[in-house]
């Protein structure tokens, strides 16, 4: 990120921004966008904040997590539970997720989003059916390890944090994913891939990349 430009912003700031750049961008139908980065960072959370304020922009908001779109644990913990290829690889059911959420909304497509698919606590597949998001809706998706996987996506964003502060902020039950995000870090370089990066270092004191 040294060679952008970086635009410090407070962290209310941060969200008018996102909320104007989602709320302004029009590229079909609907919006897919993704909000990457992780645990740590707190994508989820960036991503809930974003919400109302995009309803009181006048787009309809689906909330989709990857949390909720995981392999079953008999395949996601395959090869033990520490094991950071298997989080960086196995995890996400990204098949899923494009076609219950992506494509749907894709130009052409039905409209007709899964915002749940899997239980992880129960392991088993979600009681939660189908949603239709109308014409000029937002499916807002939030996690880590989302980008370079081609998930057809039209906006995204990635919070960033130096491997330094990810360390500190990871909780020690956690820190076993750490070499998931220097390998994500080295491999995709989600702060060029991302249409628009977050430094996070210090979550008190955003700055815009």
């Amino acid at each position: 990120m040294d060679r952008v430009r970086i635009r410090p912003v407070t962290p209310d700031g941060l969200i008018v921004e996102l909320a104007d750049l989602i709320a302004d961008a029009r590229v079909g139908a609907w919006l897919r966008a993704a909000i990457d980065g992780a645990p740590a960072t707190g994508p989820d959370e960036l991503a809930d904040a974003l919400v109302d304020p995009l309803r009181a922009r006048g787009r309809a908001v689906v909330r989709v997590r990857a949390g909720d779109y995981l392999r079953p644990a008999s395949l996601r913990l395959e090869h033990g539970r520490y094991d950071p290829e298997a989080y960086y690889e196995d995890w996400l059911d990204a098949d899923a997720l494009d076609r219950d959420v992506l494509r749907p909304l894709a130009t052409g497509g039905s409209g007709r989003v899964r915002p749940v698919r899997w239980d992880a606590v129960a392991d088993r597949a979600s009681r939660l059916g189908f949603v239709d998001v109308p014409p000029g809706g937002v499916a807002l998706l939030s996690g880590a390890l989302l980008l370079g996987r081609g998930l057809d996506l039209d906006l995204t964003v990635h919070c960033d944090m130096s491997s330094a502060a990810l360390r500190r902020r990871t909780p020690p039950d956690w820190e076993w994913t750490l070499p998931a995000f220097d390998r994500y870090r080295d491999e995709v370089d989600p702060v060029s891939v991302a249409d628009l990066a977050v430094r996070l270092d210090d979550p008190r004191h955003p700055a815009l990349a």
